[in-house]
């Protein structure tokens, strides 16, 4: 039986994401796996893999918003601005919540953000990391509009380090505001831990340990429940049309689950026409 879903996994800290949708994808035997947004290996949390058709949800899912908690240890910096690189620079800056609370509101709304050096942004077909440990001089990134909802301060946790909760769009460097939020305190900044609770609609409370998908504690997320819409359902002769790419007449506009013996996906009708607003079949 082909698996088609997904299934929420809480990645360990220490892994590639590839690895873990690897390892998903042996246990269920799944034809096809992916993910909905990779974490850094020392990232930890929700990870949403996708399952045989599911896979084509990326694009669908590469624009929804996310939560992170994170920990920042500010007077001291790192090539990689995380835990993975040589410090690289000190200083004797004593940061307070106070000093935090007063610039946080600059960080919060749309902006433009450059990607930390050791990223996997890609320069001429090769990834922005790759570049810098080869000591290429000629690491030319560029800053990408990103939007931070909110950043709070959760709390002091000893000297310089600080607990953060952040809600920001797909695509925003955590290690990034840590640098800039240093950078605004006349400081350095490293960022020592990143776990992520949310990924548009998934929460990390309903996620799942790799042991307990290999005991088989786990559950598949179908494809339609992911879906607030009316329920559709075509002829062999309608679905036929909409699948060779041929838009068919329906009367009421909007966005619908539309189906056929199985769930083929979103279609969106227009001014009277049908056509797929993501096709998954």
């Amino acid at each position: 039986m082909k698996i088609n879903g997904i299934v929420l996994v809480n990645k360990d800290r220490g892994i590639s994401s590839n690895s873990v949708v690897n390892k998903v994808k042996h246990i269920l035997q799944a034809d096809k796996a992916g993910h909905l947004g990779t974490l850094d290996v020392l990232g930890e949390g929700l990870l949403p893999v996708t399952l045989g058709k599911a896979t084509k949800l990326f694009d669908y899912y590469l624009t929804k918003d996310k939560i992170y908690r994170t920990i920042f240890k500010f007077g001291e910096t790192t090539a990689t601005i995380d835990l993975e690189g040589e410090v690289t620079n000190r200083d004797n800056r004593v940061v307070s919540s106070e000093d935090i609370l007063k610039v946080l509101p600059k960080f919060v709304g749309k902006q433009l953000q450059m990607p930390p050096l050791y990223s996997a942004k890609k320069i001429n077909g090769k990834k922005a990391y790759e570049l810098a440990r080869e000591g290429s001089t000629d690491v030319a990134l560029k800053p990408k509009e990103i939007e931070i909802y909110s950043i709070n301060l959760i709390k002091q946790l000893e000297k310089n380090t600080f607990l953060f909760e952040i809600h920001c769009s797909s695509g925003t460097y955590i290690r990034s505001i840590c640098r800039d939020l240093a950078s605004r305190l006349s400081t350095y900044g490293v960022m020592q831990y990143i776990q992520r609770t949310r990924c548009g609609d998934f929460d990390l409370k309903d996620a799942y340990t790799i042991n307990k998908i290999e005991n088989g504690k786990f559950k598949i997320i179908e494809l339609d429940s992911l879906f607030n819409y009316d329920k559709l359902t075509l002829d062999e002769q309608q679905a036929s049309k909409l699948l060779n790419g041929v838009k068919i007449r329906y009367a009421k506009d909007g966005v619908y689950r539309a189906y056929c013996e199985q769930f083929l996906g979103l279609v969106t009708v227009k001014d009277g026409l049908m056509s797929f607003k993501l096709r998954l079949i």
